[in-house]
């Protein structure tokens, strides 16, 4: 075999995989256009398909060499064919050249124009429905006989048209009857909807009768009267979910809560209930039944009432049951709104109901003494931070983050209705501090916001407590207590640390860029620094003596102190630009002190010792600064 038959053979195969490949890409266009095109018969088959690939040129192939006899080799040397006779190659034949075959054309299906939107339905479009005349006939009715009930059990009282007993039997017959024509009529597919009004109308009739009987006539006391109350809402309900009829539901829940103030006199503590125990009631069904509007139906009634019953508590001669019924309304509300949003998360409603609910027991704290008013938001607090520190990871993040808003301002409303002066402003800047630390160990932005609150309204109250007049003429304003001093020095050093510790916990959590792209941020923090620093060292020396010489030796102290921080902040910050910035900013800060305000207030000894205690940590400051910086740069020369 010669050294040119791999060659030729190599070039025998790449011609027919080239006719290969043809033949599938022919097989392939005829698969794509065969749903289109009718399916041929056994007489018609096709010619086999031509590849479309363009005519390649003949090459002259030598002669294959005639095969020799295989002489006997050594066992050592290799073998290179086979013991048998090769079989010849065949040899490529030229053919006339023909035009490639052009593909079929592809078939375009046609786009199918989108649907146009559907337009809202507007309220005439719902009256012209079939069978809307007659829903609207029937809970017009419905409500008709709610309001001819109210009459007769209101009225009745007025004129004495009948007894008291007589009055309320009436009334709990005719919800009965109703209710037994509603369950009769709704057998009959046809009358559905007369049966879901009529039923509808029965159950918030023995509701309003029930709620006659026990504020009215007292047949019932208020215990009984709520216990039998939540058993007619809770049948009335249930009733409404297993016909799936959100509108029964609703039309109950919103027919007794409308109707039920003007049975009780107005918005009262009972009142409160009632619309508690119907909150209560549609719970279950709310549960079971994904009916946002009858949560809002059932839960804005009982935060409303309970907001108008505060204002109709300012003049009543006892205010705690009305406090402790709006309490207990708020902690069902956020349980209630809890277990929703558990089973669904993506529930608006639990949101709302959990932020809304506790806001009336917030503004009880009105009603009540010192003591009782801290107590009532202290609870709120408790149970608002409880929930989101729980539910932080099993709870959507908007219900939590809700619960964790109402629950700081419960915490800071606690802490100013407890404290006043100097420790207010102390506790609300400690509070601020501990839910920045907490934002740094959780890595969560929700506690850093309220934190941020919380430092901002520090700082105002601490500037209240630490007038800045005190920092400029302490000896000219009245003498102070130690106490009084004791705490400006504790609100004074809290304010310190917080000043510090909020552009570091912006900074861990990304809000605050780098130091040297966020000046103004990190200026307002120094700024409220040297405020506290000040304010702490000349308390502490007004503690020591509250006259000219105590005043005027703190500010020594002061700009003194102010130097000896700078020195610091320039040794530490060698290599971190940030600490150097600030170190350079408080020399400025110290100079311009000592000619501003040192220079004019202060007198005799005070001035120079100043002038000569600054002057000589900046000469310290600067010599050593400067070595530090030759060794950093030289290690070979220290």
């Amino acid at each position: 075999m010669t050294g040119a038959d791999p060659l030729l053979r190599l070039a025998d195969e790449l011609g027919e995989l080239g006719r290969k490949l043809g033949d599938v890409g022919m097989e392939l266009r005829r698969l794509q256009v065969a749903p289109v095109r009718p399916a041929p018969t056994a007489a018609q088959d096709p010619a086999p398909a031509q590849p479309t690939t363009p005519p390649q040129p003949v090459v002259p192939v030598q002669q294959a060499a005639p095969v020799q006899p295989v002489q006997p080799v050594p066992a050592q040397a290799p073998v290179y064919g086979p013991a048998t006779p090769p079989r010849p190659m065949p040899v490529p034949v030229a053919t006339a050249w023909r035009p490639p075959v052009a593909p079929p054309p592809q078939q375009h299906w046609p786009v199918q124009p989108m649907p146009p939107p559907v337009p809202r339905r507007t309220l005439l479009d719902r009256l012209g429905e079939d069978g809307a005349g007659s829903r609207l006939l029937a809970w017009v009715g419905g409500v008709v006989t709610l309001l001819g009930v109210v009459l007769l059990l209101v009225l009745a009282v007025q004129r004495d048209y009948l007894g008291p007993l007589p009055r309320v039997l009436g009334g709990g017959a005719l919800a009965l009857v109703l209710i037994g024509i509603g369950l009769r009529l709704h057998r009959s597919e046809t009358s559905r909807t007369g049966a879901f009004a009529l039923a509808a109308t029965g159950v918030a009739a023995l509701y309003l009768d029930v709620v006659a009987a026990t504020r009215i006539y007292d047949y019932l006391p208020e215990w009984a009267g709520l216990g039998v109350g939540l058993v007619v809402a809770l049948g009335g309900l249930l009733l409404a979910m297993r016909w799936d009829s959100p509108t029964f539901a609703i039309g109950v829940v919103l027919a007794c809560a409308v109707l039920a103030p003007i049975l009780t006199g107005g918005f009262t503590p009972l009142l409160v209930g009632f619309l508690l125990v119907l909150k209560t009631a549609a719970s279950p069904v709310q549960w079971r039944r994904n009916w946002p509007w009858l949560a809002i139906a059932a839960g804005a009634p009982a935060v409303l009432g309970s907001l108008l019953a505060i204002g109709f508590a300012v003049e009543a001669e006892n205010q705690a049951p009305t406090a402790a019924i709006i309490l207990l309304t708020a902690v069902v509300g956020v349980l209630s709104a809890l277990i929703s949003v558990r089973r669904r998360p993506d529930d608006v409603v639990s949101v709302i109901m959990v932020a809304a609910s506790p806001v009336p027991a917030l503004l009880a704290t009105a009603l009540l003494d010192k003591t009782w008013a801290t107590a009532m938001t202290g609870a709120v607090a408790v149970l608002m931070i409880a929930l989101w520190a729980v539910g932080r990871t099993s709870l959507p993040k908007r219900f939590v983050l809700a619960a964790g808003v109402v629950g700081v301002f419960a915490l800071l409303q606690t802490t100013a209705i407890a404290l006043d002066g100097s420790a207010r402003a102390a506790t609300v800047l400690v509070e601020a501090l501990l839910l920045l630390l907490l934002a740094d160990r959780t890595a969560s932005r929700g506690p850093l916001l309220g934190g941020a609150v919380f430092a901002g309204l520090g700082l105002l109250l601490a500037v209240e407590a630490i007038p800045p007049r005190l920092l400029a003429y302490a000896p000219d304003l009245e003498i102070r207590t130690a106490g009084t001093l004791v705490g400006a020095m504790l609100t004074a050093l809290v304010l310190a640390l917080v000043a510090v510790a909020l552009p570091w916990a912006a900074a861990r959590r990304g809000v605050l860029a780098e130091p040297g792209k966020s000046p103004v941020a990190l200026v307002v923090a120094g700024l409220v620094l040297l405020y506290a620093a000040a304010a702490f060292v000349l308390c502490a020396a007004l503690l020591v003596s509250q006259t000219p010489s105590g005043f005027l030796f703190g500010h020594t102290v002061v700009t003194v102190s102010w130097t000896v921080a700078a020195l610091v902040l320039l040794v530490r910050g060698i290599d971190v630009l940030p600490l150097r910035i600030a170190g350079l900013v408080l020399v400025g800060a110290a100079v311009a002190k000592l000619v501003l305000f040192d220079l004019s207030a202060l007198d005799g000894i005070a001035r120079v010792a100043a002038f000569i205690g600054a002057g000589l940590v900046l000469l310290t400051a600067g010599t050593r600064y400067a070595k530090l910086v030759a060794i950093r740069r030289n290690p070979a020369n220290s």
